[in-house]
C-alpha cells in the first residue's frame, strides 16, 4: 500500500480568512492526504472574525469553521515554519487572509517553501486571495521572481477598494500593499476572472484561488495536480 500524499499549511498568525484555510483543510482531509499546520512562529494562528459572521457565511457555516478552529490540534499547536522542510511535503497551502500581508508573505522561510513547491523537482503550491501577495516577494534561485511570466489569480483591486478607507487602512490598520498591484509588478499575468463565479488559475506547480468563493474548486484542483482520487 502506497504512503499518502502529503500537504503543509502555511497559516497566517496575523488572520486567516476561515473558508480559505478549512475547506481545503477539510477536503484534503477527506482525500486522505496527511495535513501538517505551520505558522511563522509556532503561535496558534489568529482567524478573522469578519470570515466568521453569520450574516455571511450562514449560521452553521460560521459555528462549523469556529470549532474547527478551537479545537483542531493542528491549528492549536502548529509547527514554527522555520523547523519544517517544505521538501518534504508533496503539496503547500497558502490560505488568505489580509493578515498574510503581515506575516507569512513577508517571511523569509515560508518564500522558500514556495520555492521549493514550485520550482523544486518535485512538490505542488496553492496560495489563496491574499496569500498570493508572496509571488511579489518570491524569487527563483538565479534571482527573478519566481512569478513572472506565470498566470495567476488573487484578491483584485478592484475588491480591496471596497474594504479599506482612504487611507488604506482596514480596520485602523495600514494595509501595506495591494496584491494585484505588487504581483503584477513582479511580471505576474494576471487574470481574477472578476464576471467569473470562481476563479483559479494553474500554471505549472503553481495554483492559484482568488478568494473564499474559489477555495473549494482549489482544494479540488490540487488533488488532481496530486493525482489523488476523490470519491464522487
Amino acid at each position: 500500500m502506497s504512503e499518502p500524499d502529503t500537504a503543509l499549511f502555511v497559516v497566517s498568525e496575523e488572520g486567516y480568512w476561515a473558508e480559505e484555510c478549512i475547506e481545503p483543510l477539510t477536503t484534503l482531509d477527506a482525500a486522505g492526504v496527511d495535513v501538517s499546520v505551520a505558522t511563522p512562529s509556532g503561535s496558534p494562528p489568529e482567524v478573522d472574525e469578519r470570515s466568521l459572521d453569520p450574516d455571511d457565511v450562514g449560521e452553521e457555516t460560521a459555528a462549523e469553521y469556529r470549532e474547527i478552529h478551537e479545537t483542531d490540534d493542528r491549528l492549536r499547536d502548529p509547527e514554527p515554519l522555520a523547523a519544517v522542510e517544505a521538501g518534504d511535503y508533496d503539496a503547500v497551502v497558502f490560505p488568505g487572509g489580509h493578515g498574510t500581508v503581515w506575516d507569512v508573505n513577508q517571511d523569509r522561510h515560508a518564500r522558500a517553501a514556495l520555492r521549493e513547491a514550485v520550482a523544486g523537482d518535485d512538490g505542488v503550491a496553492l496560495v489563496v486571495c491574499h496569500a498570493v501577495g508572496i509571488l511579489a516577494f518570491t524569487r527563483t534561485d538565479d534571482g527573478g521572481f519566481l512569478v513572472d511570466g506565470r498566470d495567476v489569480t488573487g484578491f483584485p483591486n478592484e475588491w480591496e477598494e471596497g474594504i479599506v478607507d482612504d487611507l488604506d487602512r482596514i480596520e485602523g490598520r495600514k494595509l501595506p500593499y495591494w496584491v494585484e498591484d505588487e504581483v503584477v509588478a513582479a511580471g505576474g499575468n494576471w487574470d481574477a476572472e472578476l464576471d467569473a463565479d470562481t476563479s483559479v488559475a494553474v500554471d505549472g506547480d503553481l495554483i492559484t484561488a482568488r478568494g473564499p468563493g474559489s477555495s473549494s474548486e482549489a482544494a479540488e484542483t490540487l488533488l488532481a495536480e496530486l493525482g489523488v482520487e476523490t470519491v464522487a
